[in-house]
């Protein structure tokens, strides 16, 4: 057993953290206010490398593993977890085209997904159905050799950039065989977009789409008529592993900015850390962060040695965003007055907590699955 990164892994992470200390990190509070990405933001991802990590050399990516898509997480989000999102739907949304596209797909699609060129989304919730995707309603009705897509989508994550999505539509009553995956450019005539006024993760311009009459083509659908469906529930396996990684990455910022006002501010005579009362909750909430990296880690392990790792990345999922909001809230508390306003990274590093636990699956949705796996389908709710 093995807990240390490989040399080239810990290459890695230091080319990132370079980056993410250098670019990133001094925009990020702008960002935040703005509600929007500063400008070359995404161009400047695709140039790092950063959204090409999963995807084939042979397509312009690094084909690197999920291990290393999740040092890399590791390593952005320590500047802006928001940040983090563009990553994780390219690694999200390209393997899923490297999976389950053609020979044509692939081709076309995953160079300008690797480069930064195509910021993509994936365009699945609706207002009323969110855990239960295979309950979508917005529609894809075959017209001559296309479609007609007509419907609403809703908390899209990158809804407001995004240049392209992979749309889940309805294309038969079949319930979770009945949904098919189109990979379309936004830009497209008949789709609208409205921006969501987000308590955190405000750079990450998540949006409602409206699809009105928005024509697709057959070549558009990636895995097949009535396909759509496992493959993105395949995907999440991978994607809520990397979401824990961000969490606990977005945590540990803030933790350790806690520790170092500890170590400094004086109170009664004798620093911070010198008194139980604020040293032992910031031990506590340590150690939770440091399990909780080591389950995620072991999720994307397993990913990259063909295991099932449906039951880790769950636990996972869940498990890191509960600790990484309550350890960002002890932070914030330690800091006091001083994490208490805008100038400091805190109070972001809160709400953008907040939003991870419902990013890719809310907790109840996770544990749904982990009961599953444990108690059987039969068994389980």
């Amino acid at each position: 057993m093995d807990f240390s990164f490989t040399g080239e892994q810990q290459a890695l992470a230091e080319k990132v953290r370079a980056f993410a200390g250098d670019t990133v990190a001094r925009h990020a509070a702008l960002d935040d206010r703005e509600r929007t990405f500063w400008s070359g933001f995404f161009a400047e991802l695709g140039r790092a490398g950063l959204t090409g990590l999963a995807i084939a050399e042979e397509y312009g990516g690094s084909g690197l593993g999920a291990v290393e898509a999740g040092i890399a997480v590791e390593q952005l989000a320590r500047a802006e977890a928001t940040a983090c999102y563009p990553v994780v739907n390219a690694t999200l949304i390209g393997g899923i085209i490297s999976r389950s596209g053609t020979v044509r797909q692939r081709a076309e699609w995953l160079p300008a997904v690797a480069a930064g060129d195509a910021v993509v989304a994936l365009v699945l919730t609706e207002p009323g159905h969110g855990t239960d995707a295979a309950a979508i309603e917005l529609s894809a009705q075959k017209d001559g050799d296309g479609w007609i897509l007509s419907g609403t989508k809703t908390s899209i994550m990158l809804g407001m950039h995004a240049t392209h999505g992979l749309v889940f539509a309805r294309t038969s009553d079949d319930g979770a065989r009945g949904v098919t995956a189109f990979y379309l450019p936004l830009n497209r005539d008949g789709i609208a977009r409205e921006r969501l006024d987000d308590l955190g993760v405000r750079a990450g311009g998540r949006a409602t789409l409206y699809f009105a009459g928005v024509r697709a083509s057959d070549d558009e659908i990636v895995g097949g008529v009535g396909e759509g469906f496992g493959g993105v529930m395949r995907g999440f396996d991978h994607s809520r592993a990397l979401i824990a990684v961000l969490a606990i990455s977005n945590a540990q910022a803030a933790l350790d900015d806690a520790l170092a006002y500890a170590r400094e501010r004086e109170s009664f005579g004798q620093v911070l850390g010198k008194h139980q009362g604020v040293a032992f909750p910031l031990v506590e909430h340590a150690t939770r962060l440091h399990a909780a990296r080591l389950l995620a880690f072991e999720a994307l392990w397993r990913a990259d040695n063909g295991l099932d790792h449906r039951t880790e990345a769950n636990m996972a999922k869940w498990w890191a965003c509960r600790v990484g909001v309550e350890a960002a809230h002890q932070a914030l508390l330690t800091l006091g007055h001083r994490g208490w306003n805008d100038d400091h990274p805190a109070g972001r590093r809160v709400r953008d907590a907040i939003g991870q636990e419902i990013a890719d699956g809310t907790e109840n949705a996770t544990k749904l699955v982990v009961a599953r796996k444990l108690l059987g389908r039969d068994c389980a709710p």
